[in-house]
């Protein structure tokens, strides 16, 4: 056809999923009615007629099941408990009215109270339509028309499962089921859902029955929910197949990422006590720039300007932070100010840094295979990245003896790169990074190793998370060197809190120190001169 779809196939997929009015439930569908234009023979019993002929490359179908009783008060009780009592007669449509659809819609509102008798029914739909469908040729067709070929069907097996199952149902939950059936199929279940709310940054599957997300800052706790720890498993699979790695008892630990760059932490019992657990830090659709954290209020625009200049002057750059706090996207904003005529080598955990720059060349470790061979760590990426003839490193974050390697770098003709590293000041960042280098297995004296980062580092950006979510640029911090046997530093800008106001918002100031960096001799020697007025605060004081 004209749109790229087999030909046929839609009809195949409505005649295997299709059923005539009237027919017994669970009675398969009846053979083709023959090319001739002579009337048709009568009927035959449901019971005695052949089984139509099969579409080539689909599997036998299961037995017909017996149409399920009407829902009962014991239908919301777990799994294996006796029922007992007087079946209740199915409760009309129109008594589930939008106000309940709405709260079956709503991810963060009260629970259906039929919640887990719809969940039964959206696994009893799929588990129906992925015996009809052929995944094969499903494959061959684009997005749109697989998304409209699948979404036909589910809703002709969920009309074809109401029927039989005479389960009551509002239009607006049908419209809900069928979308949530099209998730379990082509998305990630119960929480693609979440995956597509814009406001949450973080989803966190704390179990089958427990997903929190972080929704501007603060966490709430959702209400959906899966079906058990074999459902989580199977959406956990989804998500690393595709990737080439495995989750199982002998690796239950796995890092890993989203088709969109979103970061993914997997855990799985014997590990996780209470089932198995899912972390996804979420990657926004649309690019941050550097005018969005102005707005925002993460920095002024004289900080800004500050730090596009430190970075065209190539100063090596530590971005500091504890969990959450927005160290990579403050890394990939401070990676638009590299020229674009500069090679640019990036070495990360999992891929998470999205560079808009035309010569970059990424890099990623790769964990060991179930032989417990094949591992390629950082610390070997880095060293290997030094043969690649870089202009400009870029390491996701630091974590271990790949420190010193990082460090020799800067020191080696690799000036302008840029890490990450977990610190709550930047006098700890600093700390840290001496007990890193340490961790390297060289048997260096300290103060060797401080002379390393003194030399090494130019400068500290120190991010963090406040208590009302937001997240903001503490400290722009200048290493200015050493004095005796100590790393000394100097705040260029800080962030002072005043107080918090009736609504819960940190109130503070970002604002200059008035002290002048030592490095301002480095940038004029590469043409960028920064006005005085920079590091004066709008009160006047300051240089």
């Amino acid at each position: 056809m004209a749109d790229g779809r087999p030909s046929g196939l839609a009809a195949r997929l409505k005649n295997m999923v299709s059923k005539p009015e009237g027919a017994p439930a669970g009675a398969p569908p009846p053979p083709p009615p023959p090319a001739a234009a002579a009337a048709p023979p009568p009927p035959r019993p449901a019971a005695a007629a052949p089984p139509p002929p099969r579409p080539p490359g689909l599997a036998t179908p299961p037995p017909p099941k017996p149409a399920a009783p009407a829902p009962t008060p014991q239908s919301l009780m777990p799994q294996g408990t006796p029922l007992a009592g007087h079946a209740q007669a199915p409760q009309p449509a129109s008594t589930l009215g939008p106000a309940t659809a709405g709260s079956l819609a709503d991810p963060f509102g009260p629970a259906h109270p039929r919640q887990m008798e719809f969940l039964k029914f959206i696994y009893e739909v799929r588990d129906r339509l992925s015996m009809e469908i052929n995944a094969a040729e499903l494959e061959t067709l684009n997005e749109a028309d697989r998304q409209s070929l699948l979404r036909n069907g589910i809703m002709q097996v969920t009309d074809q499962t109401q029927a039989e199952q005479q389960f009551p149902m509002s239009d607006e939950e049908k419209k809900i089921i069928v979308q949530d059936v099209l998730d379990e199929i082509v998305g990630m279940g119960p929480i693609e859902v979440l995956l597509r709310d814009r406001d949450i940054d973080e989803v966190m599957v704390n179990g089958p029955k427990q997903i929190f997300v972080e929704r501007k800052g603060k966490l709430t706790l959702s209400n959906r929910q899966f079906r058990n720890n074999e459902h989580v498993m199977h959406i956990i699979h989804k998500i690393v197949a595709p990737l080439g790695k495995h989750v199982d008892e002998m690796q239950p630990i796995c890092d890993c990422r989203l088709a969109d760059g979103s970061r993914v932490n997997v855990i799985i019992p014997p590990l996780a006590i209470d089932g198995p657990s899912i972390t996804i830090r979420k990657f926004k659709k649309e690019r941050l720039g550097i005018s969005d954290l102005v707005r925002f209020g993460t920095l002024t625009q004289e900080m800004a300007d500050f730090l596009d200049a430190c970075v065209r002057g190539r100063l090596n750059i530590v971005v500091s932070g504890g969990t959450g706090s927005g160290k990579t996207t403050t890394l990939n904003i401070l990676s638009n100010f590299i020229p674009d005529d500069e090679r640019i080598v990036t070495v990360e955990d999992a891929a998470e840094l999205q560079l808009r720059k035309i010569h970059v060349v990424r890099l990623e470790t790769r964990p060991p295979n179930i032989e417990g061979k094949g591992e390629i760590s950082i610390r070997e990426l880095v060293k290997n990245c030094l043969r690649m003839r870089p202009e400009r490193i870029i390491v996701g974050e630091i974590r271990g003896g790949e420190c010193l390697d990082m460090l020799q770098a800067m020191n080696t003709g690799h000036d302008g790169s840029l890490t990450t590293g977990h610190a709550n000041q930047p006098r700890d960042m600093i700390r840290r990074l001496e007990t890193m280098a340490m961790m390297s297995g060289m048997d260096l004296p300290l103060k060797a190793i401080r002379e390393q980062i003194a030399s090494a580092v130019h400068l500290i950006v120190q991010q963090s998370r406040l208590q009302d979510g937001s997240r903001r640029i503490t400290h722009i911090t200048e290493v200015q060197g050493m004095e005796g046997e100590v790393v000394t530093l100097s705040d260029i800008f800080i962030f002072e809190q005043h107080g918090i106001d009736e609504n819960g918002k940190i109130v503070g100031k970002l604002s200059p120190t008035g002290l002048r960096p030592r490095f301002i001799s480095k940038l004029e020697a590469h043409g960028i001169h920064l006005p005085a007025s920079i590091f004066v605060s709008k009160d006047g004081s300051g240089f």
